[in-house]
Formats: structure tokens, C-alpha cells, sequence
């Protein structure tokens, strides 16, 4: 529908002051969206995604153990998402940095990347004890995303309380002014309410897609936005009972279409284009879901056709078999760290892993004689799919 038809999603502007600029900041009407959404475009794409949503659920039970695809699907979400906002850190990366070895790009980009993953485990555990997804949460939320490294001096945890802007050099030239600080309370509280109020009834998908864009507009905090955007689709799915598990990473659609996703969500403030987004972002979860399903499928069929072949090995296939399963939650180890884990002796990981290595399973990737590296190469590339950083501008 043209935007002529739709001025009540169209917002308001107010004047604001910032850097001796006086700017034209937006005020987003509050959710849900009137005139009322448009549904029949919308239909079949909300069907193919809560299929593929229903089937990557299913893979949770069908799993012998869903940890393997935690550990490394939430931290797959964590780096795409954070390299849409331009961390240049590598899968492999964040990996390294969490086995306490030197990552290849500046350790601050890794740290907001293992912050990302601290702060949707925090928030999960905060629903899973029966905390309301809330304004409260999701302070509690910025906070840790934000500690230590270069977001340590923008508020973590606080609204904010100056005007920011998107694009640009300098307010005037931004493509786009959120609330000014003075009514961006406001606007929160309004969120909020929508958050907790079953009238509207809107479908926890197409819920999700209209919170994470009021989010977006409404830009409350100095930094950690977009992640904290995109972190509140998984908790929200999460919270409603869509997702059984935080498998999905829908960054890695929006990392891959992210002109065509920052042009929607500013054409959800100019023309009130919701059915746009929301159909977007339905296709996208959709992708994202069935790619994540057929990941996991395939990665179980390399753990079991590299355990039939651990099981030849006879007398040593005990260990390498508990060696074989650790790799799966953690792929990358080093002997001292998976003895302590698995309370095994420093020999029998080390004789463990050399089978591992002749059988083609594993890989030493540190080329140092002593504290080596060891990696379940295989299945990082597998899992990794789509990672790799954006090129620097």
C-alpha cells in the first residue's frame, strides 16, 4: 500500500539538538501497526517458516545430545551479527580466543563477539527461570554485551541520554535520527506494553519481526543496537515456545542481504512498508532454519561415520571414542584442557589424539612442539558456512 493510504504508521518528527545541529528526529508510532497488517501476502511465507522452525525443533529430539550444535550455532549468530556492525573476526577466531590462543584480528573485535554470546546465555537463563522478556532484561542484557574493550565507555546497561544518529559524519548528514533522548522512555515503555499484551495476537513470528524494527528505530542505547536488535528475535522465539533451543541465527540471512535489510527497515519509518519487512523477514527465517536442519543433519553423519571408524581401533577406541565426543561441544583442545575435562591422564589424551590424527579426524593447527592445538576441522568448515567477514570498506 502506497504510504499516502498509511499515515498512521508513518510516525512523527520532532526537533532535537546535537553537536550545535538542530536535526529532525523520529518518533516511531507504537506497535501494532495501524491501519492493521495485511495478512494474505504474508500467509505463505509464515507457514514455510514455521515449518522449517518445526523441523529444526524436531532436530532436538531426534539428537542423542543437542550441546554440539549449541556451542557452536549461538556462536555462529554471535559473529554474524557482530560482523554486520564491521567486527572482522573469523569463526575460527573467536574459537582461538576462547581456547586462550592469539586470534588474527585485534582482540577487541573478538571480545564483542564473546561478549554477544555471554549476553543471549545470561538472557536465556533470565527466561528460563521465568524473567519476563523486559525493559529490565534487556538493560541486563546491553550490559554484558557491552563490558570491557571499546564499549565499555558507551553506558553498557543504561538508556541513553543524548541524541545519537545512523550514517553520516555529523548529525546533519545522518540517514537517520531515532527518538530524542527525552522521549525515548517513552517509546520503550510503549514496546514494552506490546511485549506483554495478548489482545493483538499476532503470530510469534511476525511478532518478533515487528519488535526487532521498533527496536531498531527507536535506538536506546549509545552503541550495541543492532546486535542487541537482532539478539532479542532468538530470545523472543525463545520465550514464546517457537524455538525449543537457540539453533536459529537469523544474522547470517541479514549479514547476506543487508542493503536490501537496511532499506526495509527505513522503509518501514518512511512509507509504513511493514508487509515489505515482515515478508523479508519471514523468508529469512525460513533459510536460516532450514539451513540450520540440514547443518545438523549433515554433521551427524560425519560424527558417525568418523565413530565407526574410531570403533576399529580396538583397545584405544575407549578414550578416543570420550576424546571424539568432547571434540563435538568443544572442537578445538589442547591435551592438558581435555585430560582435566574428560579426567583423563595427559598420556592417554595424547595417545587419543594421535589415533585421531591418523584417522584423518582431527587436525594439530597450532605447529608448535609443546601446548599444540588440536581441531575437529571437518566439522568447524561445516558449521562455519557463511562466516566469513565482511570486506573492510
Amino acid at each position: 500500500m502506497p504510504a499516502a493510504k498509511l499515515p498512521g504508521r508513518l510516525g512523527t518528527y520532532v526537533d532535537s539538538s546535537v553537536a550545535g545541529e538542530t536535526v529532525r528526529a523520529f518518533i516511531p508510532p507504537p506497535l501494532p501497526p495501524a491501519p492493521k497488517l495485511e495478512f494474505d501476502g504474508l500467509y505463505p511465507h509464515l507457514e514455510r517458516a514455521s515449518q522449517s522452525l518445526g523441523r529444526l525443533n524436531s532436530m532436538t529430539k531426534l539428537l542423542p545430545d543437542v550441546r554440539f550444535l549449541l556451542y557452536l550455532y549461538v556462536r555462529k549468530e554471535a559473529l554474524v551479527s557482530s560482523q554486520i556492525e564491521g567486527t572482522q573476526s573469523s569463526f575460527i577466531d573467536l574459537l582461538l580466543f576462547e581456547n586462550e590462543a592469539a586470534p588474527k584480528v585485534p582482540v577487541e573485535d573478538v571480545e564483542e563477539v564473546s561478549n554477544y554470546v555471554a549476553a543471549m546465555q545470561h538472557g536465556l537463563r533470565r527466561l528460563a527461570g521465568g524473567f519476563p522478556l523486559s525493559l529490565r532484561l534487556i538493560r541486563e542484557i546491553h550490559a554484558i554485551l557491552l563490558r570491557g574493550g571499546r564499549g565499555a565507555n558507551k553506558t553498557p546497561g543504561e538508556f541513553r541520554r543524548t541524541q545519537n544518529w545512523i550514517g553520516g559524519s555529523r548529525p546533519g548528514n545522518a540517514s537517520f535520527v531515532p527518538p530524542p533522548p527525552h522521549r525515548v522512555m517513552e517509546c520503550l515503555d510503549s514496546l514494552e506494553r506490546f511485549l506483554h499484551d495478548e489482545k493483538h495476537k499476532f503470530p510469534v513470528l511476525v511478532e518478533a519481526g515487528l519488535v526487532h524494527v521498533q527496536f531498531e528505530s527507536i535506538h536506546p542505547f549509545l552503541d550495541g543496537n543492532g546486535r542487541l536488535g537482532r539478539l532479542l528475535i532468538t530470545l523472543l522465539l525463545c520465550s514464546k515456545g517457537s524455538l525449543t533451543e537457540p539453533l536459529l541465527y537469523p544474522s547470517l540471512f541479514l549479514k547476506t542481504n543487508r542493503n536490501h535489510y537496511y532499506d526495509l527497515l527505513q522503509r518501514v519509518r518512511t512509507e509504513g512498508a511493514w508487509e515489505d519487512w515482515l515478508s523479508f523477514f519471514l523468508v529469512g527465517v525460513a533459510d536460516v532454519a532450514e539451513e540450520a536442519a540440514e547443518t545438523a543433519e549433515r554433521t551427524l553423519k560425519l560424527f558417525t561415520k568418523d565413530k565407526d571408524k574410531i570403533q576399529k581401533l580396538g583397545r584405544a577406541a575407549p578414550s578416543a571414542l570420550r576424546l571424539h565426543e568432547f571434540m563435538q561441544t568443544q572442537p578445538y583442545v589442547r591435551i592438558r584442557t581435555a585430560a582435566k575435562a574428560l579426567k583423563l591422564t595427559i598420556p592417554t589424551v595424547t595417545s587419543a589424539l594421535k589415533h585421531l590424527m591418523q584417522l584423518a579426524i582431527v587436525k594439530e593447527v597450532s605447529g608448535r612442539s609443546r601446548d599444540r592445538l588440536f581441531a575437529y576441522s571437518r566439522y568447524v568448515n561445516m558449521v562455519s558456512k557463511g562466516t566469513e567477514p565482511l570486506s573492510a570498506p
